[in-house]
């Protein structure tokens, strides 16, 4: 019987080096990156800490859960990126130098929106951007082309720019029962053997399977 799928492998799809899986792949550690969640790029997804996580320069984290789908351009703005707007302009002059870079406390103190937050089981599709400090709950799906400046419930799907609740997957009840069997933690072996309950099953077939 083949062994299950291996988190470790940075490229999961034989002849395709267009999908990576990201956990071994981050090295800030400024990203956290659950197993099983996968980046797709037909140019160069390795450059992902560089090309998909902009103006990363902390303290802030970029945690991302497990078995999530990050569509072709997905970009994280992180804090790094805000200006002053309590003044009249929003030049952030000390970056320029010479006698200007006296003043650099004035682009290092702006205050944060804390760490960014993906949760287990979300799809972001094609080029949807995340702006700082926004939690995305487990099993959500973001619109390809998205901007999400707000934080989006459990299994909710949301589109636009900025990002609207389209409509959530399940019931608030139905919600609770999935978030309670959190089949994202069961072990792998045990996850190989009910795949097809996961992604196509009922919730009561998931709870049905979850490790006693």
């Amino acid at each position: 019987m083949p062994a299950p799928a291996d988190p470790t492998v940075l490229r999961p799809m034989p002849g395709q080096d267009r999908l990576v899986l990201l956990k071994p792949l981050v090295t800030s550690p400024l990203i956290e990156v659950g197993e099983f969640t996968y980046y797709d790029d037909p140019d160069d997804p390795t450059a992902f800490e560089t090309r998909n996580v902009l103006y990363h320069y902390g303290p802030e984290k970029l945690v991302i859960g497990r078995f999530c789908a990050l569509g072709e351009g997905v970009r994280f703005i992180m804090n790094g990126a805000n200006h002053r707007m309590d003044g009249p302009s929003t030049f952030p002059f000390p970056i320029m130098g010479g006698s200007w870079a006296e003043h650099f406390d004035l682009v290092t103190d702006l205050p944060g929106r804390g760490d960014t937050v993906v949760g287990h089981d979300v799809w972001l599709g094609y080029r949807a951007m995340v702006m700082p400090g926004v939690r995305i709950g487990h099993g959500a799906v973001v619109a390809s082309g998205s901007v999400v400046v707000d934080d989006v419930p459990d299994y909710g799907i949301v589109g636009g720019n900025p990002a609207r609740l389209v409509r959530r997957r399940y019931t608030d009840a139905d919600v609770e029962r999935l978030l309670a069997v959190a089949w994202w933690d069961w072990p792998v072996d045990h996850l190989t053997s009910h795949i097809r309950t996961i992604m196509s099953g009922t919730i009561d077939a998931l709870e049905e399977a979850a490790p006693r």
